[in-house]
């Protein structure tokens, strides 16, 4: 007789065999437990001190020591949703470990993130300190690479100024047509049920059409207020530039250049003020926070801020666009983001930019903008790069997104090592070498041309695809991490510092197991 298959025994029901301690559950190596043991590293002094202030009695809140740990190990994983994390937190053992078999709520968890979301940005710079304390940077070549990511909104819904004005007369006509149509209603129903009496309310068509036109006309002012902010910028620059050329055409010497100088100046000036007269007018019609765009003037560290087309008098052309509500009003988008060519096509979305260090793929220093081009970003990254560092890289590569004269100018102007493309090649098409002594009267695009043209230069130019690219596609591809869950450019400043948080802490948790 054959013996049957023994199996090992199982009874789901079963507790008293399960481990007494939750931390048995996991291997000892497990990113749960690196966590645990770098959240007494991190200064979490920010999020207490909120809690320090409120009241002690009511319900008691969460350690947040534990949520902070929570959320990165989250965002480590690829579950950024508070809902998906809060049913991890019944289902995932990992997850159990780590609260200590506590189960905070979406809610909390949401509300957590978006109450000390600087303070958890903040720790970028500190796991970036213990990287460097751990050998994983040397700023020896550091890569700059920026990555279109979706916004927390539909691209379908973005209107261009002539739609609005166009939507705007349509339900305007339309509201005077229900009107008409409920003012004979009323009569009718006046002569049946009497005056006095219910039957007044407006008809439900009429109220949509009411609410789809005071959310058009609020974006229409909002466009209206941000191209005004942006003309106001650029004649700001101008008249700074014809101020300057006015004092040197003076200290010259020269009547004549002097005073046309002067004349420029003047009406520069003048326009200049007419545009910040205008920005003020549209702002207070629109009643749209300018934080942002005082943040973008004044801290030299800021992201660069989309700039909408605008006519000689600062109103936007019809076709700059701007997300909105949607039109019934069920939902909010954000009207940061924009329309960005991405990889895959059109989105509503993000510029995000991150320089990454070439030894072991740690990113130093990060930022997001609504500006489509790359070249912008180049000089506030380096001023991140060496406040999050306390120094310039030996050698920053990037392609040619980032080439403009100004940004190589200012490269040689810093001593910095710039290998930055100044062309887009063919997949597979490598340089001309060049050869013979260098002209003395090339410009900087045509040093930075002749640098890349050489071995060595092609050597350090082929680096970027293995140090900033492959980073892109561990935090969108591997992780899932290519939507941005918050809206607003704020917001999503500090959503990409998590993501980038948590992509340096998985380097220096591999680094310490390989080391172990």
């Amino acid at each position: 007789m054959v013996k049957p298959k023994s199996f090992r025994p199982w009874n789901p029901e079963q507790t008293l065999l399960f481990p007494p301690s939750p931390v048995e559950w996991l291997p000892e190596n497990h990113l749960v437990f690196f966590l645990l043991d770098l959240a007494s590293e991190l200064d979490l002094e920010a999020i207490y001190a909120v809690y320090r202030q409120k009241d002690p009695r009511g319900e008691k809140v969460y350690d947040p020591r534990m949520m902070v740990v929570l959320l990165l190990y989250a965002y480590c994983v690829g579950l950024p949703s508070s809902r998906k994390i809060e049913k991890a937190c019944w289902e995932d053992v990992a997850f159990r470990v780590l609260t200590g078999n506590q189960k905070p709520d979406h809610s909390r968890i949401s509300d957590f993130r978006r109450r000390h979301l600087d303070a958890l940005a903040g720790l970028f710079v500190q796991v970036l300190r213990l990287c460097q304390k751990a050998g994983l940077v040397s700023l020896g070549q550091v890569a700059l690479d920026g990555t279109k990511i979706r916004a927390n909104a539909s691209k379908h819904k973005a209107m261009s100024h002539e739609r609005m004005l166009k939507s705007e007369r349509q339900l305007e006509a339309e509201m005077r047509a229900l009107l008409r149509k409920a003012e004979i209603i009323d009569a009718q129903e006046d002569g049946q049920v009497g005056k006095g009496k219910r039957g007044d309310e407006l008809p439900e068509e009429l109220q949509r059409r009411s609410s789809r036109l005071e959310w058009i006309r609020k974006a229409k002012a909002e466009l209206e207020a941000e191209a005004a902010a942006a003309k106001t910028r650029q004649r700001q620059a101008e008249a700074e530039a014809a101020e300057q050329e006015a004092e040197a055409a003076e200290a010259s010497g020269d009547e004549q250049h002097s005073k046309r100088a002067a004349r420029r100046s003047r009406g520069a000036r003048k326009r200049a003020d007419d545009a910040q007269k205008l920005a003020f007018e549209k702002a207070e019609a629109a009643g749209p926070e300018l934080s942002s765009v005082a943040a973008a003037e004044t801290d030299r560290l800021a992201m660069p801020q989309r700039t909408l087309p605008t006519d000689a008098a600062g109103n936007p052309k019809p076709t700059a666009q701007r997300n909105h509500r949607c039109a019934e009003g069920f939902a909010y988008t954000d009207p940061d983001s924009h329309i960005l060519k991405g990889a895959d096509g059109w989105i509503q979305g993000y510029n995000a930019q991150a320089a990454v260090d070439g030894d072991h793929q740690v990113i130093v220093a990060i930022g997001v903008s609504n500006q489509p081009s790359d070249a912008v970003h180049l000089l506030p990254m380096l001023e991140l790069i060496e406040a999050n560092t306390g120094q310039l890289p030996d050698a920053l590569i990037a392609d040619a997104g980032y080439c403009s004269t100004a940004n190589l100018e200012a490269c040689e102007e810093k001593g910095l090592q710039a290998y930055i493309s100044t062309s887009r090649q063919q997949h597979g098409q490598r340089p001309r070498p060049s050869r013979g002594r260098a002209p003395r009267d090339l410009d900087a695009r045509g040093r930075m041309e002749r640098k890349l043209r050489s071995k060595a230069g092609q050597a350090i130019y082929a680096l970027r695809k293995t140090v900033v690219e492959p980073v892109f596609g561990q935090i969108k591809g591997s992780r899932g991490l290519d939507r941005f869950r918050l809206r607003g450019l704020e917001k999503v400043n500090g959503e990409w510092a998590l993501m980038a948080t948590t992509h340096n802490i998985l380097k220096l948790f591999r680094a310490s197991a390989a080391a172990a």
